[in-house]
């Protein structure tokens, strides 16, 4: 019975599969414009589809900043008695509401090979909407109102310890300058500039001059000739660290000054190769030495933004501008080391004016009013526009020294050396520091704030110089003493810059 069924459903298969199957009906081919159409259609959807993907991934990788709307205003220097916000006349400055886009940066070289000097400080703003890039460049020797003797802003990073702590402090002694807190901060080891460097192929540069130094101590040998040429990562870490020769006649006039317009040509000619669009495929290696060498609280994403509307936005090289802070040179007796310092104070109304014109994020102008900048007075005496001092011991030992009789002769402190009989047919003049281009800054003790000690300075006791000069030399000093009666008077006017109101 079994094998019938089965015999009975074969044959229906078998059955089934000689009937014969229908016809198939043939393919309607398509038009040249049917076909045409297909193929837009389907380079739409892949297009549609890469578009979504790309937005997705660019708001992963590609995120705007958030900055502070109302945020930013300085903080008051605290003399005696005094703690808070300036007291300004002006407040709606920091109410008035933000530009558009407009990001402000605070810039710290530090090198490491040097004790960790933060000796490159700029202040940079980018104006996306209008595709400008400017730079201020804020010399090492400016002073600010700290408590501490020696009071050069290139202290104040290691003698509150570095780090957070570090940028901090130089936020507040930034924004006493230019009346604002910086949006983002960016600390840059000096070693990071010679690897972007390499990382981008070299840098053409025009060497303003032959530059020749050794220091053995730092592993430190600059030896580049002058003229235009191809500079790799270590020429360049010798063009934008060299100051003078180890023969310190040989060197920038201008001292210091002369350092930073040499560093802004070159960061310019960096930054105009790092805009062109082949080394958008160098993004990994920029990146990894980004990683290595700068600590900011910027996240990586956001630097993609900055560098994809620089990029792609139009940043243009004739829109990036370098400047240097507005400054007079002044003189300063330290009583830590018993001789006159040089420094560079503010030139208030062209800062000011500097300021709102490129840097300043509010709608509304700021004014003097929000600054603190310190003046030498003629007696030697120092001053704060604020009226406030945070140093408590400078002018009270100035003023007790100048008062004090004087029974030995008056110390030797005119500017210009002296000559011996004997003196070359060319004026000998004595350097103004015996530093090398990067000096540590670290301190041995943490003296307390006021104490009088330095926190952050090497000594600095100039040594005369009995060789004739052949080619420009950096200003004078005055001859030190160690012990003066008399504290020497300055060429400054006394009071406050003009512009500034006593508060």
């Amino acid at each position: 019975m079994t094998s019938e069924r089965e015999q009975k459903k074969g044959g229906s298969r078998l059955a089934g599969s000689l009937e014969p199957k229908p016809p198939k009906k043939p393919r309607r081919k398509l038009t040249p414009k049917q076909k045409a159409m297909r193929a837009v259609y389907i380079i739409v959807t892949v297009l549609a589809a890469l578009v979504v993907i790309g937005f997705a991934v660019s708001r992963l990788l590609f995120v705007k900043p958030d900055v502070s709307q109302s945020g930013g205003r300085p903080e008051l220097s605290a003399g005696e008695g005094t703690e808070g916000e300036l007291d300004t006349e002006t407040p709606s400055v920091y109410g008035s509401g933000r530009k558009e886009d407009f990001f402000t940066f605070l810039v710290i070289g530090r090198d490491t090979g040097g004790g960790g000097n933060t000796d490159t400080l700029m202040l940079a703003s980018y104006d996306v909407p209008n595709q400008k890039l400017n730079v201020m460049s804020i010399p090492r020797d400016t002073m600010v109102n700290v408590s501490w003797d020696i009071k050069k802003i290139n202290s104040v990073y290691n003698y509150a310890g570095g780090g957070d702590d570090g940028i901090e402090a130089l936020d507040k002694e930034i924004s006493q300058l230019v009346g604002f807190v910086p949006d983002f901060q960016v600390v840059v080891e000096w070693e990071a500039v010679g690897e972007l460097v390499d990382a981008i192929g070299g840098v053409w540069f025009d060497v303003p001059r032959n530059m020749n130094y050794d220091d053995p101590t730092q592993d430190l040998h600059i030896h580049i000739e002058k003229g235009y040429q191809l500079l790799d990562g270590e020429a360049a870490m010798g063009v934008i660290r060299y100051r003078h020769d180890n023969d310190m006649r040989y060197g920038y006039p201008d001292g210091d000054l002369g350092r930073i317009k040499t560093q802004q040509a070159f960061l310019k000619a960096v930054v105009e190769q790092c805009l062109q669009i082949k080394n958008v495929t160098k993004i990994q290696q920029l990146a990894e030495v980004f990683n290595k060498n700068v600590t900011t609280n910027l996240s990586v994403q956001n630097l993609f933004w900055f560098g994809q509307q620089a990029i792609f936005g139009g940043l243009d090289i004739d829109n990036v501008n370098f400047v240097t802070m507005p400054c007079t040179n002044k003189s300063v007796w330290s009583r830590s080391y018993g001789n006159m310092q040089s420094y560079v104070v503010p030139n208030t109304d062209e800062l000011v004016d500097l300021v709102n014109e490129c840097f300043n994020p509010y709608l509304e102008d700021l004014s003097s009013k929000e600054l603190d900048i310190m003046y030498v007075n003629s007696d030697g005496t120092i001053g704060s526009s604020t009226g406030r001092l945070e140093d408590t011991t400078h002018n009270s030992l100035v003023k007790s020294q100048s008062s004090r009789p004087s029974t030995d002769p008056e110390p030797v402190e005119s500017e210009t050396p002296v000559e011996t009989e004997t003196a070359a047919p060319e004026e000998t003049t004595a350097p103004e520091t015996t530093e090398s281009p990067e000096p540590s800054v670290v301190p041995s003790t943490t003296p307390d704030a006021g104490s009088g000690e330095s926190t952050a300075q090497p000594s600095e006791t100039p040594e005369a110089s009995t060789e004739p000069s052949t080619q420009p030399s950096e200003t004078p000093v005055a001859t030190p003493t160690p012990a003066p009666t008399t504290v020497p008077e300055t060429d400054s006017q006394d009071g406050p810059p003009e512009g500034i109101p006593i508060l």
